[in-house]
């Protein structure tokens, strides 16, 4: 009787085998990097994945007197108030699209917590590690310090844009009139 066993289990093993065989060897495997994809102004951006603390609609937001206008205001959040900026305000750039169709990136990193309103989010992406270039792809000036390169997909650039290097701006950091 145990035999019997053993050689179904010996016949689904040889199963598995067969079917794994398009899969790649150990050693083999692709590495991959992994963001969030936005848009601002028609150009494509990733963020990396742990830069995100999450994804919204704008949320309804009271204004706040006294701030630079790429600060939106505030919103209460799961009982959290967060600060609300336009990304593309805070480089000087208004956005064609009307507020109600856009979307927030929540940045939650050490002290920092921010709402970042960008045009459009892609959700997830996924890029080869090899195919990840350091060259600067064409951006506005503005943009070049927070930019670290690029991944190119079906001739559209995908360009890494660092909210870490973001949050630590000293500009960024002063929201209020001087």
């Amino acid at each position: 009787m145990a035999a019997k066993g053993f050689i179904k289990l010996l016949e689904i093993a040889e199963r598995s085998r067969q079917r794994t065989l398009g899969l790649p060897a150990d050693g083999q495997a692709i590495e991959y990097w992994s963001g969030i994809g936005f848009t601002l102004d028609g150009q494509y951006f990733l963020a990396a994945m742990g830069e995100v603390s999450e994804v919204l609609a704008v949320p309804r937001y009271t204004h706040v007197p006294g701030v630079r206008s790429w600060m939106k205001g505030i919103a209460n959040v799961r009982g959290r108030l967060l600060p609300i900026m336009d990304l593309l305000g805070y480089f000087n750039r208004l956005s064609t699209l009307q507020e109600h169709r856009r979307r927030l990136i929540v940045i939650d990193q050490g002290d920092i917590f921010s709402g970042l309103v960008v045009d459009d989010v892609l959700g997830m992406q996924h890029f080869p590690v090899q195919d990840y270039s350091a060259e600067t792809p064409a951006v506005p000036a503005e943009l070049v310090p927070f930019v670290q390169g690029a991944f190119k997909r079906e001739d559209r650039q995908w360009t890494i844009f660092s909210l870490s290097r973001l949050v630590e701006d000293p500009q960024f950091l002063q929201a209020a009139h001087s």
